[in-house]
């Protein structure tokens, strides 16, 4: 603020003048953004300087001239000047004695500025002056700024009054107008009354001491209340509706992160679902590996088994042999090979049956190799089927997304629709669209908590589906873990088995061995013949243990390698109905978005519906009251006509009476 004495000296010495104390000390004082001249007599040079001042002061927003006693001239000086002033709020000019040229400037004061928000004229006399105060009143009715106007004490008479009335009919800021103490009187206060209706800004106009009827200052007072209302009524449509903006603003966002949630888990089940399916065509072809090297084996043992059956049709030749070069042997001798005869005859017909039970285990192997290649078959094709459901239910997903959004754009265009339709009606009858912005709050209101409750609805089933799904992973886990543990004890009970029939086979050749032993000691005495056919035949009889052993551990094996192809067959399609199932569910939980969607484009339009029958109803009530108010209308133009004949009638009958009256024959004898 120190600036401003220093541009005012500035001023008045570039005019030739000198700067004014009283100003100076007011200056340095001034608190920041307010400047007090209140009692101070401005002269002339002064007011061109701080009017050239004013023009770039961007700091002052409170200017107080009352009691000032400025000159015509002075007071136009000063008026130009904050015409350029674009930060000025408060502008204080009472008791200054302004007429026709402070009215003018003040007129061009209104229609230049775009900051002066209050504006005091108390005890001037604009009012004496018809045409500079109907100037005046024509740039308050362009004026878009001012809110308060105090206009007491200036001898505004009821012609000044219509010009106010006039000004107020097509102003839009003005929110006080203080009026008291003049001249309005009864046309004057009418005329305010007839321009009230039109204007809906206005709350507060004070009529005191005017010779204004109290039928007519009630009826100023019923506007006023009713602008009030009004007022009240647009701030509180103007905070529900940004209410409103924000909460569809708010469930519109959620609505996008719970379908972008929504997609998130479709791909990461996608990508499990390849995943499990790259696992599936590894394990099958792990398992067709398997097959492989099973077929390979089988065909050894046939060969090994081809290669047993010649061996034995030549073990039988020989004992043939033998038999005819024993037959000369001694009877003691014969019962002995007879003994072992029978004993190779039960060996024969065992290894006969286990061939033949070998044989029947092969073909079984075969037949169930050939069912497991078709389920596999059946796994792949039913894993097929599923991907391409999968990826129909997700174009399925796409495309309601897109009608989402689509809808969602058409009802947000609507909404803006009703948006402006309301404002405009506002605008007519305020009355009614409080009453309709509150039903269509409570409506809102209403379907955003059903949207609420459908979206913890939702959050309820996922939630829900989530736990069903991991409590049939753990039953899976547990019905798998079960069933190794039953693979694993099948597994040790058969080697138990295995090994007691070896110790068996073990200890029954250990008796054999024992029996040919006595059965040599006793024939050691026999011929060389004898000895070579015996020990010919011992080891014969060693590679056919031999032989079998290796049988039996083939065939164990075998048995084992289909224990483990059945249990991982029974993984996999373990594994592959989990899968189903959880297909199954993500098909379900669509379906059920579906019907959701469905449903809100049900409510939407119900919504549509409502809408437009409410358009309709304010459609026909606004015609009814044009109507009604052009009746009403014309009644006042009808009761104006009549006043205005009324009074016409008295003014007559009064200057008849005048001109009839004795002191009106009197005076010119005087």
């Amino acid at each position: 603020m120190e600036e401003l004495p220093r541009s005012y000296s500035r001023l008045c010495r570039e005019s030739g003048a000198e700067p004014q104390e009283a100003v100076l000390q007011q200056l340095r004082a001034a608190p920041r953004g307010r400047l007090d001249l209140a009692t101070q007599s401005l002269t002339l040079d002064t007011c061109r300087a701080l009017g050239e001042l004013l023009q770039k002061e961007a700091q002052l927003t409170e200017l107080v001239l009352s009691d000032c006693m400025l000159s015509e001239e002075g007071a136009a000086l000063l008026l130009q000047g904050l015409c350029a002033n674009t930060v000025l709020r408060l502008l204080d000019l009472k008791g200054n004695n302004l007429q026709a040229a402070g009215a003018e400037a003040l007129g061009k004061l209104l229609r230049h500025s775009t900051s002066i928000q209050s504006l005091t004229l108390e005890w001037n006399n604009l009012g004496t002056w018809e045409d500079a105060f109907a100037t005046f009143c024509r740039a308050l009715a362009g004026n878009g700024v001012l809110r308060q106007l105090d206009l007491r004490n200036n001898q505004i008479s009821h012609q000044g009054a219509e010009e106010l009335a006039l000004a107020l009919k097509s102003n839009t800021s003005l929110q006080q107008l203080d009026l008291r103490w003049n001249n309005i009187g009864l046309l004057g206060g009418r005329a305010l009354v007839t321009c009230l209706p039109s204007n809906r800004t206005l709350w507060k106009l004070e009529l005191a001491g005017n010779n204004v009827p109290s039928d007519v200052l009630r009826a100023v007072e019923q506007a006023m209340d009713h602008n009030q209302d009004r007022q009240a009524t647009f701030r509180e449509s103007r905070a529900r509706t940004h209410v409103l903006s924000k909460e569809v603003r708010h469930l519109r966002e959620e609505k996008s992160k719970q379908f972008l949630d929504l997609m998130e888990t479709i791909d990461r089940q996608r990508e499990e679902m390849a995943r499990s399916s790259r696992t599936s065509a590894a394990r099958v072809g792990q398992l067709q590996e398997a097959l492989d090297e099973r077929h390979s084996i089988i065909s050894a043992l046939k060969a090994k088994l081809q290669m047993t059956e010649a061996a034995l049709a030549l073990s039988e030749q020989k004992a043939q042999d033998l038999g005819e070069l024993l037959v000369t042997a001694e009877q003691e001798q014969r019962n002995l090979v007879q003994r072992q005869a029978k004993e190779h005859r039960l060996a024969q017909q065992e290894a006969a049956e286990r061939e033949s039970k070998l044989l029947r285990d092969l073909s079984a192997a075969n037949e169930k190799s050939l069912l497991l290649r078709n389920q596999v078959d059946e796994l792949e094709r039913k894993v097929k089927s599923q991907q391409d459901q999968l990826f129909l239910t997700r174009q399925e997903l796409t495309n309601t997304s897109a009608e989402l959004k689509m809808r969602a754009v058409q009802a947000e265009e609507r909404l803006e629709l009703e948006k402006r339709r309301s404002r405009q009606s506002l605008e007519d009858l305020e009355q009614l669209r409080a009453k309709e912005v509150e039903h269509m709050t409570r409506h809102l209101e209403e379907s955003e908590r059903a949207m609420q409750d459908r979206a913890q609805r939702l959050e309820a089933a996922r939630l829900s589906l989530e736990e069903e799904l991991s409590r049939v992973k753990a039953l899976a886990l547990s019905e798998r873990s079960q069933a190794e543990e039953e693979l694993i004890k099948a597994k040790n009970q058969v080697r138990l088995e295995e090994q007691q029939h070896l110790a068996h086979l073990e200890e029954k050749l250990r008796l054999l061995a024992q029996a040919r032993d006595e059965a040599q000691s006793t024939c050691v005495q026999q011929r060389q013949v004898v000895a070579e056919a015996q020990a010919r035949a011992s080891q014969l009889g060693l590679q056919l243990e031999g032989l079998r052993r290796r049988l039996e551990e083939l065939q164990q094996e075998l048995s084992n390698k289909d224990q483990e192809k059945v249990a991982e067959v029974t993984r996999v399609r373990v594994e592959l109905q989990e899968q189903i199932g959880r297909l199954q569910a993500e098909l379900t939980a669509q379906e059920a978005l579906k019907e959701k969607v469905a449903a809100l484009e049900r409510q939407l339009k119900v919504m549509a519906s409502d809408h437009r029958e409410a358009l309709l109803d304010r459609e026909s009530e606004n015609a009814s009251l044009r109507e009604k108010l052009r009746l009403k209308e014309a009644e006042i133009a009808r009761i104006r006509d009549e006043e205005a004949q009324r009074a016409s009638f008295l003014q007559n009958a009064v200057l008849a009476y005048v001109q009839g009256s004795p002191l009106r024959t009197l005076s010119p004898q005087k």
